[in-house]
């Protein structure tokens, strides 16, 4: 059974997923408009990482989004 952390973490990697595939971006455009390396936002994404403020951030500024819509389903 996975922890409420790890639940989270999942539900943002599919937010970041979902509005990736919205744009048309892959992994390699997003992580390369957000200056972080493509590995770790498949991570991300996977909700394998727990991301920081600053690389929240960077991902909404290569999704182009404010970053409180990364964070709706909190």
């Amino acid at each position: 059974m996975k922890s409420k952390n790890e639940r989270n973490q999942i539900i943002f990697g599919q937010t970041i997923r979902k509005r990736r595939h919205k744009r048309g971006m892959t992994i390699a455009i997003l992580a390369k408009l957000a200056h972080i390396h493509p590995s770790y936002l498949a991570d991300v994404e996977r909700g394998e990482r727990n991301p920081s403020l600053l690389n929240i951030l960077k991902l909404a500024a290569g999704l182009d989004v404010h970053p409180s819509k990364l964070l709706v389903k909190f």
